[in-house]
């Protein structure tokens, strides 16, 4: 049998394609860091090459419920799951508690209810949005401003309550609290890169929210959720809540690798 020889300058280019498309799928960079004896995953997408969606059902209108769900969904459409983490706050029938856009549809509102003597996470002010705009730009923003002025957005995800508020821990969080939980959060250092972090045990909201602002060094920081909260890569795979703690998630954060990406790691 023959072979077609490939001209030199023609197999390097086919390398530089191909070393370009896997480094495109691993764009995303984990690190775990420690602060006061406390460990932290960061997981920080660079949004020129890695896509995050947001997802809650999947093609037969039922939430993807979980790592599994959203990579069984991942592979139905012949793309590679890279990174996935749960959203925010939902309700008992598994919807999101607050608004939710995916591909620029919204789902479901912006929710402004503030209903005196509540108790829960989304209830402690303020909450907030986290979103990335049609310009691929990320940023979080308070519910009250984002009902001032939103955005024109191609995902947004509501949650709450803020961690970091224009550089500032949230006033509402004591920092003396003994009020400990595993913490998973979003924020973006810049427009163009967006960090997500959980800590390896349980932390107060004060000591989360400031290894946020001095460690990701960003000035607004979303809470996503607590003990319940995983974060999963393919390279490193879970971290946060041991599974006798997890519950169905609604609303995911997700990265797929590019098709061609995907084509060349299988």
């Amino acid at each position: 049998m023959t072979r077609a020889r490939i001209p030199p300058s023609h197999a390097v280019l086919l390398a530089l394609l191909l070393l370009g498309g896997a480094g495109r799928a691993h764009a995303l960079h984990t690190q775990v860091v420690e602060r006061d004896g406390e460990r932290y995953t960061l997981v920080e997408l660079d949004l020129a090459q890695d896509r995050l969606e947001l997802r809650w059902t999947g093609d037969e209108g039922k939430p993807l419920g979980g790592v599994e769900g959203a990579r069984a969904w991942a592979q139905a459409h012949g793309r590679t799951l890279e990174f996935v983490t749960n959203a925010g706050i939902y309700d008992r029938e598994l919807r999101p508690l607050g608004l939710h856009i995916e591909d620029g549809q919204q789902r479901r509102r912006l929710n402004t209810v503030r209903l005196p003597g509540t108790v829960g996470n989304f209830s402690m002010q303020p909450n907030g949005v986290f979103y990335i705009d049609q310009a691929g730009h990320a940023g979080v923003l308070s519910t009250e401003a984002w009902q001032r002025q939103p955005p024109l957005a191609r995902i947004a995800s509501q949650s709450g309550p803020m961690l970091l508020v224009d550089g500032q821990v949230n006033a509402s969080f004591d920092a003396a609290s003994r009020s400990t939980k595993i913490r998973s959060g979003v924020c973006a250092p810049d427009p163009r890169h967006v960090v997500f972090a959980i800590s390896h045990a349980p932390v107060s909201f004060h000591r989360f929210a400031s290894m946020l602002r001095d460690t990701a060094h960003c000035r607004d920081a979303l809470f996503l959720d607590g003990s319940l909260s995983q974060i999963w890569t393919r390279t490193g795979g879970y971290v946060g809540a041991p599974a006798p703690q997890l519950k169905p998630w609604v609303g995911m954060f997700l990265v797929l690798a590019p098709p061609a990406a995907a084509s060349v790691t299988r």
